[in-house]
């Protein structure tokens, strides 16, 4: 590997860590509140730097910093520490599906600039509306029969039905505010020229 090529994997490295930290961080930025089944709901900012994550750093990378911030945060929490391992992938989806919208359909496909505010906030909305089919999927499975025990369809559904409100306004902030965070950033990095960071 080459002095150039060495140095931007280092760069790349210290970025990804620090979306990770920033990810983490982000998820004590929550309200959580009881739910009258199967435990707690929270509203929370830490989708917008998942997102993010998938924006500045591309699928691989993205999935890495927003599932691993999510992964540790998780591991502090004993409301979510048991689920740890199943954040790890279902957080690390939001970065992966932002990552991938942006830089293989806008970037590679259209032609597009990746710090434009449509292909970005598209990514953002892909990348929610994914995380929050497999969010409902976790929560009818895991959360209704696994950790509550519930053998009907009807009992799970009335978990995910619960967590409804919460899932949709953090799927909402972070397709309205990841974009704005994004093109902020992308053009942040140009001017001080390390838009090589970005992926």
């Amino acid at each position: 590997m080459n002095e150039s090529k060495q140095s931007r994997l280092i760069l790349k490295l210290c970025l990804t860590a620090m979306m990770t930290a920033l990810v983490f961080l982000s998820n004590y930025l929550r309200i959580t509140m009881p739910i009258a089944v199967g435990g707690v709901t929270a509203f929370t900012l830490a989708n917008i730097l998942c997102a993010l994550s998938g924006i500045l750093l591309g699928p691989g990378w993205g999935f890495a910093a927003a599932g691993l911030g999510s992964f540790l945060y998780d591991l502090t929490n004993p409301n979510y520490a048991d689920e740890a391992p199943i954040t790890f992938f279902t957080k690390g989806l939001y970065g992966l599906v932002a990552g991938l919208v942006l830089y293989y359909v806008f970037v590679r496909l259209l032609k597009k600039s990746r710090d434009g505010y449509v292909p970005q906030s598209v990514s953002a909305i892909c990348a929610a509306v994914g995380y929050m089919i497999v969010y409902t999927v976790k929560v009818f499975f895991y959360n209704g029969m696994v950790k509550q025990g519930f053998t009907t369809a009807v009992q799970c559904w009335a978990i995910v039905i619960e967590k409804l409100p919460s899932t949709l306004v953090n799927g909402v902030l972070a397709a309205v505010f990841a974009p704005i965070l994004g093109v902020a950033l992308c053009k942040a990095l140009k001017a001080a020229h390390l838009d090589r960071l970005l992926a």
